[in-house]
């Protein structure tokens, strides 16, 4: 590709998100409107990508741009397109990390959304995927699809496949929110996916596949009660479930206060919970907070309606 610059500078603000969405392990996820990162990425006269700034991390995340997610995620683009002048990134984390929202994946979907726009968008956002997977592996081990998905895509979306790509966006109630408590420990992805079992019996298969074909079904009918008979994980939350305190007397305080479904967010430690509307979320929020509040765990929370627009250019200088 002959790509030049198109602007000097373009600021991107990135969604946190909910991977799994209970039984889809690996293959769902949904955008939540807030937190998530800003990310800048501008042009330099330097033939490198370089970090320049990285605040709201109190100092824990890497300047070296071989192991920064977004720069590593904007390395593969530009190394994919032949483009050979430099860039410099900013990034600006307004989400918890190792919270199990996507905090690495809101920074690498941002970085490939901004250096797209940066060279005049020589590719649509599902062709930025493979790219900003890349920022995950450095940051996990693996270049899943779950959370760069509903961050650049917005949504909820689905992942068939990952060789080939085959990622595709789903129909839901409009008026469906999300909540997330997420309660101040840390879990790091790559140490839950350790703990993993590699193989599992047959009729947890069978009722797990059963699951996601309800739950996806139930999205794209707008059908609540099947998404909440769906929303059931015999697979992964049995495992992981065990290191977050309080974790079942929390989930069993949003279902009995409406929510439609509750769940681990992604490898945790925050635990999200899908209601029907506002006013339930509302609700099922403090009735989850209170919970971890008992324990004497303190915890952030979130809520908001599904973002269907993900990442989004929010400045750009010329």
């Amino acid at each position: 590709m002959n790509l030049k610059f198109k602007h000097k500078e373009v600021r991107v603000f990135a969604p946190a998100s909910v991977a799994n969405v209970s039984c889809g392990f690996d293959v769902m996820g949904f955008a939540m409107g807030t937190p998530g990162d800003e990310i800048v990425v501008r042009r330099s006269d330097k033939n490198t990508v370089t970090i320049k700034s990285i605040t709201g991390d109190e100092g824990v995340l890497p300047h070296d741009a071989r192991k920064n997610t977004a720069s590593v995620a904007v390395q593969k683009f530009l190394e994919h397109v032949g483009f050979e002048s430099g860039v410099e990134i900013e990034v600006h984390k307004q989400m918890p990390l190792g919270s199990g929202l996507g905090s690495s994946a809101a920074s690498s979907a941002g970085a490939v959304l901004a250096i797209n726009r940066l060279l005049g968008e020589p590719f649509s956002r599902k062709e930025l995927l493979p790219f900003a997977a890349e920022g995950e592996r450095v940051a996990c081990g693996t270049a899943h699809y779950d959370n760069v998905g509903p961050s650049l895509l917005g949504g909820f979306v689905f992942i068939r496949s990952t060789e080939p790509l085959d990622i595709f966006g789903l129909p839901f109630p409009e008026s469906l929110h999300g909540v997330v408590v997420h309660p101040h420990i840390e879990i790091k992805t790559e140490d839950t996916r350790k703990i993993l079992r590699n193989d599992i019996q047959l009729g947890q298969a069978v009722k797990q596949w059963g699951n996601v074909g309800g739950l996806v079904a139930g999205l794209i009918n707008k059908d609540i009660d099947l998404i909440s008979r769906s929303m059931e994980d015999v697979v992964i939350e049995p495992i992981r479930s065990v290191l977050i305190p309080g974790y079942d007397s929390v989930k069993e305080s949003a279902l009995a206060e409406g929510a439609i479904g509750a769940g681990i967010a992604g490898s945790g430690p925050s635990i999200f919970a899908l209601t029907p509307g506002e006013e339930s979320a509302r609700r099922v929020c403090r009735a989850m907070k209170s919970r971890l509040d008992d324990i004497g765990l303190p915890s952030d929370e979130y809520i908001s309606q599904i973002n269907t627009k993900g990442a989004q250019v929010i400045d750009v200088k010329d």
